[in-house]
């Protein structure tokens, strides 16, 4: 018998992970693949074709196959996939990994069944498939084995998965297609209807990560922002300042609190008791806006804890899972 490695994959809509047992993390890049529109060969994926999105010419294709949360472009997911597998060496001519991928709580079953395919056409042996908040949890420290309630809020890129955990699987949850992607698109209509300026998805991200805030007051700083100007067409640079970022996301800030009230409002109380002392942990790259744990606390009224490695939860999850396989199966 050969040795079979074991993977576990967050395949994110703005990030994918790898994390191979024994090796820990090994691939952290953006969920981004350049294909050449006429041959669909791949010409970068990662970090080197995020830098193109936006800015390639008409042969050249920046994709992130990954919408929502679940494949959009399956060849072009499949495609990223295999790049990565391949960096890392992982199919040789024997052996075929192992490998554990998670999806958001609600989706449909077609959509898990994408993602199921999709990894076996990449190379897979076997395919296990768990929902993020389970293993975001896991990946956060928390002991969810036990029968006492734990509450996980998990914003990515494209959903925002809110769940309540108890003797290892999930009590009551939902899922929202409100997350990292939706503040950035606020954002850009934001500027677009009030300044007049058209700026692109990276500078909307760059705006958030540093200016943008959840909750009102919290953070005063400007920036200087470049862009089209909508009326002469010409480029030109504009002064931001946060409390209008905030304002621009204030609508869908207040979807993801409305989730998280309605996962509370189905959770059995006994459970619910034990939330209020431990609290929300909040997990992804969404976690790290800044004032987002003030406006749940100000909201919900229970205590919220920003996990350590919020943007690698989930792939740490799979990892400590990948050593406890007897739990998933």
């Amino acid at each position: 018998m050969l040795f079979t490695k074991e993977v576990g994959i967050d395949l994110g809509t703005a990030n994918l992970l790898i994390y191979v047992k024994g090796e820990g993390i090994v691939i952290d890049e953006p969920s981004v693949v350049a294909i050449d529109a006429e041959t669909k060969k791949c010409l970068a994926a990662g970090q080197d074709a995020k830098d193109m999105l936006g800015r390639t010419p008409g042969r050249v294709l920046a994709i992130r196959p990954l919408k929502d949360g679940v494949i959009a472009d399956f060849e072009v997911t499949e495609i990223m996939l295999n790049f990565f597998l391949k960096k890392l060496s992982l199919k040789g001519m024997f052996q075929r990994p192992t490998i554990l991928i998670c999806c958001p709580s609600n989706i449909t079953s077609v959509e898990r069944n994408a993602i199921r395919d999709c990894a076996y056409r990449a190379g897979a042996k076997k395919v296990y498939i768990e929902e993020e908040p389970k293993v975001a949890a896991v990946g956060a420290g928390l002991d969810i084995s036990k029968p006492s309630g734990n509450m996980v809020l998990d914003i990515g890129g494209g959903t925002t998965d809110v769940a309540v955990l108890s003797l290892g699987e999930i009590v009551s949850s939902t899922s929202l297609k409100v997350a990292g992607d939706t503040f950035d698109r606020d954002i850009i209509k934001y500027v677009k209807d009030e300044k007049k300026l058209l700026i692109g998805d990276r500078t909307a991200e760059e705006i958030k990560k540093q200016i943008g805030t959840a909750w009102k007051g919290s953070r005063s700083e400007t920036m200087e922002v470049s862009g089209r100007d909508l009326v002469t067409g010409l480029p030109t640079s504009i002064t931001l300042v946060s409390e209008e970022i905030e304002s621009a996301m204030r609508e869908n800030l207040q979807n993801v609190v409305r989730a998280c009230r309605t996962v509370l409002e189905q959770t059995p109380p006994e459970l619910s008791s034990d939330i209020v002392t431990r609290g929300i942990v909040l997990t992804g790259g969404g976690a790290l806006l800044h004032g987002i744990d003030e406006l749940l606390r100000n909201e919900l009224h229970i205590p919220v804890y920003v996990a350590e490695n919020a943007l690698r939860c989930v792939a740490e999850g799979t990892g400590i899972l990948l050593e406890n396989l007897h739990l998933v199966r």
